[in-house]
């Protein structure tokens, strides 16, 4: 079951969503869309991090966010885009009106039968649905011990994929891909996306600050980072690719 008060806490931070968390590589993109479509919905948009991508592909896109901190940054950044208020289980858009649905970092938040229901609702006959995270390579053990302060029960696996099966309710399972890239970033920057993590978000003040510093404390133990201000931060990118039945 979705735990509602972590589902909750990106509401009201948009802008910090938007300058921290990394973006998707365009193989992600082509995993989903191989050719051009007339529309696509980015379901679950955020402020953008994938919609943006979409626009290369498809003649329209559409982007479906509840979070008005979120949407309000993806006008900013993607204004040919149609941005639109809604929610996985109730998406404004009418039957059979778009060819793609993707849902980046999101779909592990719906309530997997009713969005199934309504993304099949949207699509257009056999049209395609792609879920996609970031997730950490856990061969870079200082990331992986900082997820684990993030996420105690944090395994090996990035346990957010376990939202996905082999046939989606309405959909039949297409293909997998795992993508692997680096992003450079900087220690700061690092530091700060922990605060957009529903965890930290989520936590009272004294506990988010303790998870902040057993995090960095990480940083200053690790060879790789200890003297390093920008860091080389490894990423498994996850694509499913579904077709509506």
């Amino acid at each position: 079951m979705v735990d509602q008060s972590l589902a909750k806490s990106f509401e009201s931070v948009g802008a910090d969503y938007d300058r921290y968390r990394p973006g998707f590589p365009d193989e992600s993109l082509a995993a989903i869309v191989a050719e051009p479509v007339a529309c696509a919905l980015d379901l679950g948009a955020g402020t953008g991090k994938f919609t943006g991508l979409l626009m290369t592909r498809a003649d329209r896109v559409v982007a479906v966010e509840p979070s008005d901190a979120m949407r309000e940054v993806l006008r900013t950044n993607l204004p040919a885009v149609e941005s639109l208020y809604g929610t996985a289980e109730s998406i404004p858009v009418p039957d059979a009106s778009v060819d793609v649905v993707t849902v980046a970092q999101a779909f592990h938040w719906f309530d997997r039968e009713r969005a199934c229901a309504e993304i099949a609702r949207v699509l257009v006959g056999e049209g395609i649905l792609g879920l996609l995270w970031n997730t950490f390579d856990p061969t870079c053990e200082w990331d992986l011990a900082a997820h684990r302060v993030a996420h105690p029960a944090v395994t090996a696996t990035d346990e957010t994929t376990t939202s996905v099966a082999a046939a989606l309710p309405g959909f039949e399972f297409s293909k997998r891909e795992s993508i692997r890239w680096t992003e450079r970033i900087d220690r700061a920057d690092y530091m700060a996306r922990w605060l957009t993590v529903s965890t930290l978000l989520a936590a009272d003040p004294d506990s988010r600050a303790a998870m902040i510093r057993q995090i960095e404390i990480i940083l200053d133990s690790d060879a790789e980072t200890s003297d390093a201000e920008t860091l080389e931060l490894p990423h498994i990118t996850e694509v499913f690719v579904y077709r509506k039945i």
